[in-house]
């Protein structure tokens, strides 16, 4: 990977070149300098996901006894709409609490084996390594890092796939919401004469909800959670160039991964298109100009006729990888820009 980011500065508008990266993508591993790093965030952001998945895929609504509850309100019936949602709520609360680790103070080890303290996000701790100084040197230097930032963006555009597919979600937390408003609440608080605080409990409650009512309100949420802190390091740190580096090069590792068959299971396959489309919509969102513009690096026409030739990895028809093109549509921040050029747009909007 040593000549990636020389190469990918050679710009030729939306025809960009594609370096031949030698860098295995799906079967990178950490080294002993990355490790300690890698596990911290492995175990917080990486390895509760098939589980968060799990629980998203086999979600059950609480619709028919929300509709009875409403249309006849008895005591009854409400007893049972408010039992059928309170699983649904402790999934969203997952959810919501799985998003927030993006942000908990944690320490880490760097690589001189010095423990720091660190109130930023994992997220940005996982940046910091690969932007920080010569983009080049630390993605050849720590690839488990980069490998760890993959399965972070894979699972993103998995969960909001799954998100955008439960429509009856958000209308099921809404009757969790309206009910609190009435007085109704799950967990108990003891104050220090140990009687239960019903006023504090309530309020705990309902901030909650507030919370969580606005992470679910996007379509694509887990996205929108790592735009944003993205954003804020970039801006904190001013380091766009650098992201944007970096992002390139996980954007040329994934699409040569698989236009070069270096992935011929269907299932890396999928993996390797979803990152690599999850990766051109941040790029689009930090760099000013966007991806689709002609000082882009990133060659969005071989991107999209690579998405289009997926039958050709035989990656299932159901699989989420057949949200490849929308999510890049409709997640874009620049494709319809007056400098976006009307070829590139018109491929993508076509699609």
């Amino acid at each position: 990977m040593g000549q990636l980011l020389s190469n990918l500065n050679i710009r030729n508008g939306t025809d960009a070149m594609v370096p031949d990266v030698a860098f295995d993508i799906e079967n990178a591993t950490p080294g002993d300098e990355e490790l300690y790093l890698y596990n911290q965030i492995s175990s917080m952001l990486v390895q509760p996901a098939p589980e968060l998945l799990h629980q998203l895929s086999n979600y059950q609504s609480a619709s028919e006894f929300i509709r009875t509850a409403i249309a006849s309100p008895t005591q009854e019936n409400e007893n049972r709409a408010w039992e059928a949602v309170l699983p649904i709520v402790d999934k969203l609360r997952d959810f919501y609490e799985y998003a927030a680790e993006l942000d908990p103070p944690f320490e880490i080890l760097k690589a001189d084996h010095n423990f720091l303290s660190f109130t930023e996000d994992c997220l940005p701790q996982l940046l910091s390594m690969l932007c920080s100084g010569d983009v080049n040197k630390n993605l050849e230097k720590y690839r488990g890092l980069t490998k760890l930032f993959a399965e972070i963006l894979d699972f993103v555009f998995e969960f909001d796939y799954l998100k955008m597919r439960n429509a009856s979600l958000q209308n099921d937390f809404s009757y969790y919401r309206r009910m609190l408003q009435r007085g109704r609440y799950t967990n108990s608080t003891v104050d220090a004469n140990g009687q239960q605080s019903d006023m504090r409990n309530a309020m705990i409650e309902d901030e909650q909800a507030n919370r969580i009512s606005l992470f679910i309100a996007y379509p694509t949420p887990m996205l929108k959670c790592v735009i944003d802190t993205t954003a804020n390091y970039v801006v904190k740190h001013n380091v766009q160039k650098s992201v944007c580096d970096c992002l390139t090069a996980v954007w040329a590792s994934c699409f040569l991964a698989v236009s070069k068959k270096r992935s011929q299971r269907p299932e890396a396959a999928a993996f390797c298109l979803k990152v690599m489309v999850v990766s051109i919509i941040l790029y689009d969102h930090i760099d000013p100009h966007g991806a689709f513009s002609k000082q882009s690096p990133i060659n969005i026409k071989n991107s999209v006729k690579l998405i289009q030739a997926i039958n050709v990895f035989n990656i299932p028809q159901n699989s989420s990888a057949s949200n490849l093109m929308p999510a890049l549509r409709y997640n874009s921040k620049h494709l319809n820009d007056d400098s976006t050029p009307k070829g590139v747009k018109n491929l993508v909007m076509a699609t």
